[in-house]
């Protein structure tokens, strides 16, 4: 019986044993894979087909279609210029995204789509995305059209009534990630570090792995009162004060 009992716990023993080998060789091997496919915003959305054609206008007045969005590494979001908090606060983000990335992210170019195109002319488009960054184009147009491509992007937009009477939009949050070909790789989060947001574009510009002149560890820190002082320049718009 004891003889029994010292060959059942050896056998116990080498069950487990054998199972966490197995449990080792899979996580190496995940992680193995997660290496090669250059991190989750490549690998999660591989041959995922987002966006359609349009014709539409930029912040100058000129026609724009979806083949702006090829021919280089595209940071695309969609937002609106009376939003309070999120689409200041992911512009100068964004701004301070290129400035980090320095050469690295010379390619790279950025649109800013409005979901309130009733309100966001050309000119207002204009004025708001150059506070901001002179590497951010403004596109709107056609209410219907605009629907369409934010439609077409898997975009949530909607209006909200406020109690004077006037209406706010909800939307979706996240920059999308073009590659030079027009294919879809990812998203950057709103919220997401800088850290995590520059390694992510130089994976879409192809500098991943090349030498840059400076730390980007923390990146750029959001000062609130730069993003409301780029709002600030911008005629006829209200300021709201950032949430805490």
């Amino acid at each position: 019986m004891g003889d029994g009992s010292v060959k059942h716990r050896f056998g116990s023993g080498a069950w487990i044993g054998a199972a966490i080998a197995a449990l080792l060789l899979l996580s190496v091997g995940f992680l193995g894979w997660q290496y090669a496919v250059q991190g989750t915003d490549s690998s999660l959305t591989a041959g995922l087909e987002l966006g359609t054609e349009f014709t539409l206008v930029d912040h100058t007045g000129a026609p724009i279609t979806q083949a702006a969005f090829e021919g280089r590494p595209t940071l695309l979001y969609f937002g609106f210029t009376r939003c309070p908090e999120v689409c200041p606060t992911t512009l100068y983000e964004m701004s301070g995204w290129f400035e980090a990335l320095g050469e690295e992210g010379r390619d790279l170019q950025a649109f800013f789509i409005t979901v309130d195109p009733e309100r966001d002319t050309p000119e207002i488009m204009k004025g708001y995305a150059e506070a901001f960054s002179d590497r951010v184009t403004g596109i709107t147009g056609d209410p219907d059209e605009i629907a369409r491509v934010i439609a077409a992007w898997h975009v949530y937009a909607t209006k909200v009534p406020t109690g004077d009477g006037d209406y706010t939009m909800d939307h979706t949050a996240s920059v999308f990630l073009i590659d030079r070909d027009g294919v879809f790789k990812g998203t950057i989060a709103y919220g997401e570090s800088a850290e995590a947001a520059t390694a992510k574009l130089r994976r879409l510009a192809g500098t991943a792995g090349l030498c840059s002149g400076g730390s980007l560890r923390g990146g750029p820190v959001l000062d609130q009162a730069a993003v409301l002082e780029r709002i600030a320049r911008i005629e006829d718009h209200p300021v709201a004060v950032l949430e805490t």
